[in-house]
């Protein structure tokens, strides 16, 4: 979440990001009430604090044998007023965080202005999109035809956006899991195999909650969620905690399935692996120094982009503008991998810089060395990356002519295969 104290210095240029964000957010009231809590906690202070004389001044007149009747029902008017005044800042500090849990992360300066996904910028690609010299199918014509993916009897199990893999699907999507786990230790993150099944205090820290509840899947407790990422258990390991500087920065990379309802995407990409509501994916997920957090979103980004150069995967990296980025990032870039049977670019992984907005929700903070107290550490977080768009993105680049699936090198050892037929 954002300071409130940031947004007072400079109400328009909080306004100027929420325009670039396509976000529509009237903070009049929220500063009034924030107005209002400041006046209310100076006059319970002063309460307080003459709370805290008039007892000195009974406990004197005990001790000289005279009579405080005055003094304990003005001290117990007192208390009174304080206990009225402690339950109305209560109230004012709630409603000023149910507006404040709602307002996204402000941009960085390096994001591209820009209202929606066709102002995001190309930064670079890798790998020449694959041209088949044979008309190329789509991943879900392919996976069917092999027997490797069924997505009728997963439907009949579980309904529309549910995938069945089997024999070699299911090793692929396997194999890919332990290859990028290793890909991603090798490069310094230590593995995590977090709980999938979170409390709302996590979804709210990450920032699911409450502005998306919607997308989430619930339990029939009200307090529980299957997490849509890794990032929400994996980010709350350090959550209400206080880190030593020396033990920054941390880098953490978890497998989990993940579970969307995907509420505002009916009717889009229907049919395969795109979009479904139950997937795999492998996390990288890092918590560092403020003044080093963009250094590390590179650094993040190139790790994602590793997986794909050792799986042969073309790809380009996209810096998202400011009306396409996610509500709790500073700026993201995405990852998109090509797809020769649907030739075109489809997101694969997204990699993000949130600054300080999740440690403040969740409370993470660090303890600098040079300084006196304790600041909130940054967090960042990218697919490392999403198996299921992976195991798309092999079948539809790696087809051959007869149908059959060349198995990227990169994976032979795990699979046991060269090719999938």
């Amino acid at each position: 979440m954002l300071d409130i104290k940031n947004i007072k210095k400079d109400v328009d240029t909080f306004n100027l990001a929420m325009n670039y964000r396509r976000q529509e957010i009237d903070i009049t009231e929220l500063l009034n009430k924030d107005n209002e809590r400041l006046i209310l906690l100076k006059n319970t202070e002063e309460l307080k604090n003459q709370r805290n004389t008039v007892s000195e001044e009974i406990g004197k007149l005990k001790k000289s044998k005279i009579d405080a009747t005055e003094k304990i029902n003005l001290m117990k008017a007192v208390s009174d007023k304080i206990t009225q005044c402690d339950e109305q800042l209560r109230r004012l500090e709630s409603a000023i965080n149910d507006t404040i849990f709602t307002i996204p992360n402000i941009p960085h300066s390096s994001v591209p202005i820009g209202l929606d996904e066709s102002k995001n910028v190309e930064i670079r690609r890798w790998g020449e999109p694959v041209k088949n010299n044979f008309p190329s199918l789509n991943h879900w014509d392919v996976a069917e035809r092999l027997d490797i993916i069924d997505f009728e009897r997963a439907a009949k199990i579980s309904g529309a956006r549910f995938a069945l893999m089997k024999g070699a699907g299911a090793r692929l999507e396997r194999s890919l899991m332990n290859f990028m786990l290793d890909h991603n230790t090798k490069a310094g993150f230590t593995e995590i195999f977090p709980p999938i099944l979170v409390n709302r205090k996590s979804m709210t820290g990450t920032g699911q909650l409450p502005k998306f509840e919607a997308d989430l899947f619930k339990t029939s407790d009200p307090e529980y969620f299957l997490i849509p990422t890794a990032e929400v258990p994996v980010t709350n390991i350090h959550a209400d905690e206080i880190i030593n500087e020396d033990n920054l920065p941390i880098y953490y990379t978890a497998y989990t399935p993940c579970f969307r309802r995907e509420a505002g995407a009916y009717g889009k990409d229907t049919r395969g692996l795109i979009r479904q509501h139950q997937f795999n994916k492998v996390e990288l997920v890092k918590f560092v120094k403020p003044e080093n957090s963009y250094n590390e979103l590179e650094t993040l980004t190139n790790v994602a982009e590793d997986i794909l150069i050792q799986l042969g995967l073309p790809y380009r990296v996209m810096a998202l503008c400011t009306g396409d980025l996610g509500f709790s990032s500073a700026k993201t870039y995405d990852l998109e991998v090509w797809m020769a049977g649907q030739n075109c670019y489809r997101e694969i992984s997204s990699c993000s810089n949130f600054e300080d907005f999740q440690a403040r929700r969740a409370n993470i903070r660090y303890r600098p060395k040079d300084k006196k107290g304790t600041e909130f550490v940054h967090t960042l977080n990218g697919s490392g990356l999403a198996i299921g768009r992976t195991v798309a993105a092999i079948i539809e680049n790696y087809q051959q002519s007869d149908g059959s699936i060349i198995v990227p090198e990169a994976l032979r050892s795990y699979m046991k295969i060269d090719k999938i037929t």
